[in-house]
């Protein structure tokens, strides 16, 4: 059963943020309209979503350019095929929490 886990102050990250919970890394985005997290490695060939690009609401993955939508974790662009897992999140008191 998924739990809500303390993952990091927003003040202690400008865009994103890798949260590391039992060896699982998510990486967490901070967007204009929210706090959102997805698995943080490429669903094509393992690379770190966090060390990517981030435009509007997509990241770019850093190893061959696939892009996903940070809010569904759909595939945007190739060579991807499949999805990114995504996490609930909330934030109080000035900490993100995320649903794991």
């Amino acid at each position: 059963m998924a739990k809500w886990r303390e993952a990091v102050r927003l003040e202690d990250f400008k865009t994103t943020y890798k949260f590391v919970h039992r060896r699982k890394e998510i990486c967490i985005y901070k967007l204009e309209d929210g706090i959102y997290a997805t698995d943080n490695s490429c669903s094509h060939e393992y690379s770190p979503l966090h060390e990517g690009m981030i435009m509007g609401g997509d990241v770019y993955c850093p190893k061959h350019g696939s892009r996903f939508d940070i809010r569904s974790g759909a595939v945007k662009d190739y060579p991807a095929t499949r999805p990114v897992k995504t996490y609930e999140t909330k934030v109080e008191d000035g900490v993100v929490y995320v649903k794991v």
